[in-house]
């Protein structure tokens, strides 16, 4: 899996490359990342990638062409090293996606198809955005962290990357880890239940009697029960989709029921 990413702030990314998880990550192979800059692939003394927007209004926009080339750059890239063979060019096998306001808001599920994916070129934008004429030639997809306005795509580019490489096999220490994420619809999409660790007592707050029990099936139900309860609280539109999904057995109805008869005023 290979992901390139062009943007102006290459050294963004490597605080995240060298920490954690996404070291082992990146490190290993396991997840190939190439950072390129547009600058590099931009004419004149000044390199310049950005202009006045035509019309008038505050702001510079990304201009098109030192991004063309620095895409087209990393095609020929792909290429060489052989990555399109057997699907046609890494010009079409591999999509080109962009961090924009517009975009699909990132989700687990979203994260799953790209963890299994070979992987994409990112395309991070930066001051008042990018030339549309690029973003209609050649962006396949947009993505967004939320309704709200970044400096720039690297932040969500990261979030991307992070979600993507701790799902790759080998990455974690618990390989199981993560199929208790919160918003797994493999499991059923709820959030996650509470955690705790020692001591059993802290700040005279003992650790739920459930949780010590040595019990599997009582510790098994305890945990769905505080899921169910987290989850309709948080995001009861959560538990709708779990229940139109079929997910939901009369036990869960039954601790979903205790859980409105408690948070009734």
């Amino acid at each position: 899996m290979r992901f390139d990413v062009i943007t102006l702030f290459p050294e963004l990314f490597a605080p995240f490359l060298e920490a954690g998880i996404n070291r082992r990550a990146f490190s290993s192979g396991l997840v190939e990342l190439e950072l390129w800059n547009p600058r590099d692939f931009a004419e004149g003394n000044y390199r310049r990638v950005d202009d006045r927007p035509f019309g008038g209004g505050p702001g510079m926009v990304m201009m098109a062409e030192p991004l063309l080339r620095c895409l087209q750059a990393i095609r020929d890239d792909r290429d060489d090293r052989g990555e399109g063979e057997g699907e046609g060019s890494a010009s079409t096998s591999v999509p080109v996606v962009l961090f924009s306001p517009i975009g699909e808001v990132l989700r687990h599920g979203t994260v799953e198809r790209w963890s299994q994916s070979r992987g994409a070129i990112l395309v991070c934008g930066r001051y008042e955005g990018i030339d549309q004429r690029f973003i209609d030639s050649y962006v396949d997809a947009q993505i967004s962290l939320g309704d709200f306005v970044l400096s720039g795509g690297e932040i969500a580019a990261i979030a991307l990357l992070d979600a993507v490489a701790r799902l790759q096999p080998g990455v974690l220490n618990d390989e199981g880890s993560h199929q208790f994420d919160s918003f797994n619809p493999a499991l059923d999409g709820l959030l996650d239940c509470p955690h705790y660790t020692r001591p059993e007592v802290w700040n005279d707050q003992p650790v739920p009697a459930a949780l010590l029990s040595g019990h599997h099936a009582q510790i098994e139900r305890w945990r769905r029960d505080r899921r169910l309860e987290i989850t309709v609280r948080h995001r009861p539109d959560l538990i709708d989709a779990a229940r139109s999904a079929g997910l939901l057995g009369k036990a869960d109805e039954a601790a979903l029921a205790g859980v409105k008869t408690r948070a009734a005023p």
